[in-house]
């Protein structure tokens, strides 16, 4: 008989951990840097996500927002945004529009970029 995991991984198949990723154990192996994603596969799960955050009013700020500047981003861009993005919609539109006041780590030209509204086409 087979060890506990290939018995779970035989039976399980279909509900395995994605592997890597910053994943832990005895069975994972480790994120190396040529693992992490490419800069344009970064930038297109980027793009999805800004485009479908679960209401009509979220995607054109923020999908129209990653439409009108991720073409000037570099690094450091590209992770402020991915951190914005793990932020709840009704806080990321609060900000845009100045009705909360903007956590630390996301105040700066992006944000000012991001409160003009000037790249919304409705």
């Amino acid at each position: 008989m087979g060890s506990a995991l290939s018995v779970w991984s035989a039976t399980q198949s279909h509900c395995l951990p994605l592997v890597g990723w910053g994943s832990t154990g005895p069975a994972m192996s480790r994120t190396t840097p040529e693992d992490m994603p490419a800069f344009a596969t970064r930038l297109a799960r980027a793009k999805f996500r800004a485009w479908h955050r679960g209401t009509r009013e979220a995607d054109y700020m923020i999908g129209g927002f990653f439409d009108r500047f991720h073409p000037e981003w570099g690094e450091t861009e590209m992770a402020w945004f991915e951190a914005l993005l793990e932020e709840e919609d009704v806080d990321i539109m609060a900000w845009a529009l100045g009705t909360q006041i903007v956590p630390e780590e996301f105040v700066g030209d992006q944000m000012a970029a991001m409160k003009r509204l000037d790249y919304v086409q409705i």
